[in-house]
């Protein structure tokens, strides 16, 4: 059974090693940490936007997530490598999809980098299309959007 929560204040050392091990093998590809390496979980945790995924009772990863006007925009997104291609990322996003629609959202957003390949195959395995691509904060961010 996989469950997303709300962030307590005692979760975030273990957020911050989720995405430390998850986003670690792009560095050398990247060239320099990604963004969800040095983001400010704390700053997540305050605006409610940090959840805790949970599997059989296990905390294995999160997500911060956020409604926009018309669309739930995924920031950041990380499982546990050891437990990754088990359907905890799939999970996440048919819930997120299910939360999207009933607050009135008609699609979900979010954006990755370019060179992070698997991602980019996943999101497409999910039915997301590219609609942008541009450089922040010296980043090659994809921006990606699926309908819900």
């Amino acid at each position: 059974m996989i469950t997303l929560r709300p962030a307590t204040e005692t979760d975030l050392p273990n957020v911050s090693e989720w995405a430390r091990a998850a986003y670690a093998p792009y560095v050398a590809r990247i060239g320099r940490e990604p963004a969800p390496m040095v983001a400010n979980f704390a700053a997540h945790l305050a605006d409610g936007d940090l959840h805790v995924i949970e599997a059989d009772g296990d905390a294995v990863g999160y997500s911060v997530h956020h409604m926009t006007d018309a669309t739930l925009f995924m920031e950041n997104i990380a499982v546990d490598p050891q437990r990754q291609g088990g359907g905890i990322g799939r999970f996440v996003f048919d819930h997120l999809a299910d939360l999207a629609r009933a607050k009135g959202a008609a699609r979900i957003d979010l954006y990755t980098n370019a060179k992070m390949t698997e991602a980019l195959a996943f999101y497409d395995r999910l039915g997301f299309r590219i609609t942008d691509q541009r450089i922040e904060d010296g980043f090659d961010r994809v921006y990606l959007s699926k309908d819900v």
